[in-house]
């Protein structure tokens, strides 16, 4: 078989574009969104003066037509999943489940670490891998502190197992569904939600054993970023809780000296009128009029706002009464409070006005319509009411308001905010809607009810109709670089398509491996997508290799969604780089990982899937 070369050179012109894209995409000088736009301005240009002609003398590859990916369903749908998973993330849809993982740790941690990574795979299944990330990575630090591990030895498997888990449905992953999307599109045909399913969950087996047992033994014990994953560099600060006649904490006896709901927290006094109970506590029942003195980190108060517990809610309910959120004061009947809420660190500036005073007299609530829910003081322990404490410069407080009120202690002449420091805590009422959006888009996605991106924008609206995101956070959700690095690769892919390009390719590959048969050019295509999805990012291979892979099972004479399965299953190998998929990057900074770990971890992985693959696809599908 002889390789026929296209008659058009504006293929070789689009050849010297893609590997061009492929060089600056891989180096870290030139931005993914400049190397974006570049790429599709030159391919408008040069295919508007020099255009490939077809049928009637129209141009097949005018503005429209390259343009066209931005707006594609699969575009559409990744950006609408990410709205989804942020509305998920934002809301804490997902903060109970990952406490009780946390709290599990204490008799098995081992078990509970193995329990938590296989949970992780199969969310990844079905949401955006991303927000997964992002809210798993606080509990794997939690957990690797009490196995006295380093995060590195489980951050770089949390970020592995999220990519297994997501090559194994059609929503997993925004390499599947944007695979998906161009298959539809040049005709191979419609991807089903579990269509590649049970291959996928076979790879995914054999990866998550190497994962799991030998990826954290070849990983550095190197110092990370813990203290920022867990709320700060562990300082105490003094916090104190009122106890109301409807108090939770009513009636609470103490146990071996503790109280067991307040986990994590170190009770430093009881005040019960004139009398104060001080360590160790025998006997101590807790009364209506108590004031507990407790000192705690800030992850550890941030736990008890996001449990739901009560045990804050009457400072709370005291501060909205004081004052509404609109920033008006008035005798109206109040209401409980609702929103977001964000925590803050400030410091009691020099010469500030509260030095001297305590937290009352300045009337703090009053002025900033921020609370107050603990101090600390470098210099020595406190063991008094935080009525009692009188402020001093250098004293960092910890605040706790609406967004707007925070950002308005920036003009506060008397505390110096630590920007770096506001967090937002997401508002609990918000997490059941959340939960049934989330729901209802998966399950309209299975079903087949509605096309993947109907139900993806559904459920991004839904996100957003129903107060679980507003316009701003919703748009923060998406990322940009998604958005313009696969609108390229679509085009790149286009034009690939168009001026022949992909069935040169596809040709070549048959004429190299014609005497082995499909199964050899299956294991070799897969080899060198999974090379490429390193250096690419998986998103651009996919869009780039599916027509290929397409045309390559035509000339073969076998069933296209073979090939483009495998372009799906080799796309998704981006675990050899931090810039190969986001979630390795997400996970860079708080295992403390260099650039060579991602190598030495990720190259085994990749060429284990490679083998897996290549024993297991030709039996699967009769090749």
């Amino acid at each position: 078989m002889e390789t026929i070369l296209p008659d058009n050179w504006q293929m070789w012109v689009t050849f010297a574009a893609i590997g061009t894209a492929i060089v600056f995409y891989s180096m870290s000088r030139f931005s993914l969104e400049l190397t974006s736009l570049f790429v599709v301005g030159f391919l408008m240009i040069f295919f508007h003066l020099f255009p490939f002609e077809g049928p009637q003398d129209t141009n097949l590859l005018n503005s429209s037509v390259l343009l066209s990916g931005f707006a594609a369903p699969a575009l559409i749908s990744v950006l609408a999943l990410l709205v989804v998973g942020q509305g998920l993330f934002h809301s804490g849809a997902l903060d109970k489940p990952t406490r009780i993982i946390a709290s599990a740790a204490g008799s098995r941690p081992q078990l509970v670490v193995i329990a938590t990574l296989l949970l992780i795979a199969f969310v990844s299944a079905f949401l955006n891998n991303t927000p997964v990330a992002v809210m798993f990575i606080p509990v794997l630090a939690t957990l690797a502190a009490r196995l006295r591990h380093r995060p590195s030895k489980l951050m770089m498997p949390l970020s592995f197992v999220c990519i297994l888990g997501g090559m194994t449905t059609l929503i997993g992953s925004s390499t599947n569904l944007l695979a998906a999307g161009i298959a539809d599109s040049t005709g191979a045909g419609k991807i089903g939600f579990f269509d590649f399913t049970v291959l996928g969950v076979m790879l995914a087996s054999v990866g998550m054993v190497y994962v799991l047992f030998v990826v954290p033994r070849i990983l550095p014990d190197r110092e990370g970023l813990a203290d920022e994953l867990t709320g700060g560099t562990g300082k105490q600060f003094i916090a104190q809780i009122q106890i109301t006649y409807d108090h939770p904490l009513v009636g609470m006896e103490s146990v071996a000296g503790l109280f067991p709901p307040l986990k994590d927290m170190t009770v430093r006094m009881i005040q019960r009128r004139e009398h104060a109970f001080l360590p160790p506590f025998e006997d101590v029942r807790l009364q209506p009029g108590d004031t507990v003195i407790i000192a705690a980190t800030r992850q550890a108060l941030t736990e008890v706002l996001k449990s739901r517990s009560g045990i804050f809610e009457n400072m709370l309910e005291e501060n909205h009464q004081n004052q509404n959120w609109d920033g008006e004061r008035g005798d109206e009947t109040p209401e409980r409070p609702t929103g977001d809420l964000t925590m803050v660190e400030v410091v009691v500036a020099p010469g500030s006005r509260m030095i001297g005073r305590n937290i009352e007299q300045i009337g703090f609530r009053y002025e900033t319509a921020c609370i107050v829910l603990g101090i600390q003081r470098r210099s020595r322990m406190i063991r008094a009411r935080m009525s009692d404490i009188r402020l001093e410069d250098g004293d960092v407080l910890l605040v706790l308001g609406k967004p707007r009120d925070v950002e308005g202690l920036r003009l506060n002449r008397d505390v110096i905010p630590l920007e770096w420091s506001a967090t937002e805590l997401p508002d609990p009422s918000r997490a059941r809607r959340a939960r049934y959006i989330f729901a209802g888009t998966v399950l309209a996605a299975v079903s087949g009810l509605v096309p993947i991106e109907v139900a993806a924008v559904l459920g991004a609206a839904g996100m957003i109709a129903f107060d679980v995101l507003n316009i701003r956070q919703a748009a923060r959700a998406i990322d940009r670089r998604i958005f313009l690095l696969v609108g390229a690769a679509l085009a790149m892919g286009t034009a690939l398509d168009v001026t022949g390009g992909a069935a040169f390719l596809a040709q070549g590959v048959v004429n190299l491996f014609a005497g082995a048969g499909p199964a050899v050019a299956l294991s070799a295509l897969f080899l060198f997508i999974a090379i490429t999805t390193n250096i690419l990012t998986n998103n651009a291979t996919a869009v780039l290799f599916v027509p290929i892979a397409a045309n390559a099972a035509n000339q073969f004479g076998v069933d296209p969604m073979i090939f483009i399965y495998m372009v799906i299953f080799a796309a998704n190998c981006s675990f050899a780089t931090p810039m190969g998929y986001q979630t390795n990057l997400l996970v860079m900074g708080p295992g403390h990982y260099q650039f060579s770990d991602y190598v030495r971890a990720g190259v085994p992985l990749i060429l284990l899937l490679w083998i897996t693959f290549s024993l297991l696809a030709p039996w699967y599908y009769g090749l």
